[in-house]
């Protein structure tokens, strides 16, 4: 490599983007086909937050010089510009350049199994992430991501085992912490409530206390101490609510956007819209969506794609606006008059590019999809809406219990019992408000009825899908496919009671949620 080129390279290590960049482009002016010269010019973009112009010239260096890393990289800014199939594509040629015996690097090989996660293609993405490994075994955020993946294809031992060996080196690594701790049922004799205890005593950083005060509560739970369990939960949503600068008030406008502008949607063209028939899978977080969907997932004629967020960006795009979030008032407001047969166009080609090409039809168990029921009722006919209900109390309570993202702010909801209620008051009238506007186009089921009758509610889901009857669907604990949601354990077990009515432990300290459902008309015994 030329001197100038890997002086750029040791800014960007640096981090100085900008040096690195300068000094890239003056080889490009008198070289114009260096491909490292581009890929270093692309990094630097990228890193200074131009993505689109940086993958341009990513783009161009795997052009004049094929490299593992480069497409790599490549791949990686294609995700982030939403561009799916074309990461596929790029990952596919990382892979060829692996196999002619291309020696890539560990930060290559981690971006490599970083892309296939994002395709969830979480089988795929293990070698490389072990290899990562391999070759720095100190990088723990190498060693996170190689753990996490174990978990989500069901390897639990193997993810334990790599979760000890990264505790073993960084003993205060808070997110490790709490994955371990959500991987397995704890036991009296198998659990880390000490060790939790230690870590949360010494922690200072106040995502570090959120996350561990959220494994130290699952552990107790699991113990059955209920009480310090929700003691710990309580504290840690507390501390971090007061951090967010939220107001239910941000959520209530989207609600309201997505009602208010329905007219203007149901008056829309539908030109051309696919006849392909995907079965979506909706709902309030932790009501039981991942459970649906494992169970028709299971069925011959279906595959799995996870979470796509194929239906929002589709809608983002048709409505050209320039926020920065994917789902605001002023997105609805657009997109509500433009062709819907083209949102599920633009739907189907982003969707298609997560699952494999057999005939098979997929599911898409994006729970946020509830909001656009009836914008994709009418951009896609023929596909198969299902919508999963739970007790208010027991959804307002699960909410609370889970860590959602915490740089989302999707779930800014998510650490106030009282968010949460009027949260739920308005996905419940929504949800009236679609069974009116897109009459028999959502089934809805409750999580209740599927633990009380497995099969007769598993009939009539096959039925609404249009799907014929299979055993298969019974035994939905069996299916091997990964699981990418906090779930993962509980759909790898046959169905069980302990979920239900679990509200009434913390019936006290639940009353204002409460007292928010009545008031709104939501009757709770």
């Amino acid at each position: 490599m030329r001197p100038d080129l890997r002086q750029a390279r040791h800014a960007l290590a640096r981090g100085e983007p900008l040096q690195a960049r300068q000094i890239a482009a003056a080889v490009a002016a008198r070289e114009p086909r260096s491909a490292e010269a581009h890929f270093l010019m692309g990094i630097g973009d990228v890193t200074l937050g131009n993505v689109g112009g940086g993958t341009a010239l990513l783009q161009a260096a795997t052009e004049l010089g094929r490299s593992a890393e480069y497409f790599a990289q490549f791949a990686r800014c294609l995700l982030l510009l939403r561009r799916d199939g074309e990461a596929a594509v790029a990952l596919r040629e990382a892979e060829a350049c692996l196999v002619a015996g291309e020696k890539a690097d560990a930060l290559t090989r981690d971006t490599l199994g970083c892309a296939y996660a994002r395709l969830t293609e979480h089988e795929a993405s293990i070698p490389h992430f072990a290899a990562a490994v391999r070759a720095t075994p100190d990088d723990m955020q190498f060693r996170y991501n190689h753990a996490v993946a174990l978990s989500f294809v069901g390897r639990v031992a193997d993810s334990e085992q790599a979760f000890e060996a990264l505790l073993a080196r960084a003993p205060g690594h808070a997110r490790a912490h709490h994955t371990l701790a959500g991987l397995r049922r704890q036991t009296a004799e198998r659990n880390h409530v000490p060790r939790l205890r230690a870590a949360l005593a010494a922690a200072r950083e106040p995502e570090a206390r959120l996350l561990l005060g959220y494994a130290l509560s699952k552990e107790l739970e699991d113990l059955g101490e209920t009480e310090e369990s929700f003691r710990w939960l309580w504290d840690a949503n507390a501390a971090h609510r007061r951090t967010l600068p939220y107001s239910f008030a941000r959520d209530a406008e989207v609600f309201d956007a997505m009602e208010a502008n329905w007219p203007v949607c149901a008056a829309a063209p539908v030109t051309d819209p696919p006849q392909d028939a995907p079965i979506f899978v909706i709902g309030m977080p932790r009501t039981g969506t991942t459970l649906v969907d494992r169970i028709l997932s299971s069925h011959p004629d279906v595959v799995g794609a996870g979470e796509l967020q194929a239906f929002p960006i589709a809608v983002k795009l048709a409505s050209r606006t320039r926020s920065r979030t994917v789902l605001d008032p002023e997105t609805i407001m657009h997109a509500a008059g433009k062709d819907q047969g083209a949102i599920g166009r633009a739907y189907m080609q982003r969707a298609l590019a997560h699952v494999p090409q057999d005939g098979r039809r997929f599911s898409d168990k994006l729970p946020g999809n509830f909001l656009y029921a009836g914008m994709i009722a009418r951009a896609l006919p023929q596909a198969r809406i299902v919508c999963l209900r739970r007790h208010p109390m027991d959804t307002v309570l699960s909410n609370f219990k889970n860590l959602f993202a915490t740089t989302s702010r999707y779930y800014d909801y998510s650490y106030s019992i009282e968010d949460i209620a009027e949260y739920y008051v308005r996905f419940d009238r929504l949800m009236r408000f679609w069974q009116q506007a897109v009459p028999g186009r959502v089934l809805e089921v409750r999580y209740e009825e599927i633990v009380a009758d497995q099969e007769g509610v598993t009939r009539r889901l096959l039925a609404h899908c249009g799907l014929d009857w299979a055993d298969a669907c019974l035994s939905f604990h069996t299916n091997a496919s990964p699981v990418s949601t906090p779930s993962a354990a509980q759909v790898r077990r046959p169905i069980y009671r302990d979920a239900l009515a679990r509200w009434r432990r913390h019936a006290a300290a639940l009353e204002p949620a409460r007292r928010i459902l009545e008031r709104h008309g939501i009757a709770i015994d």
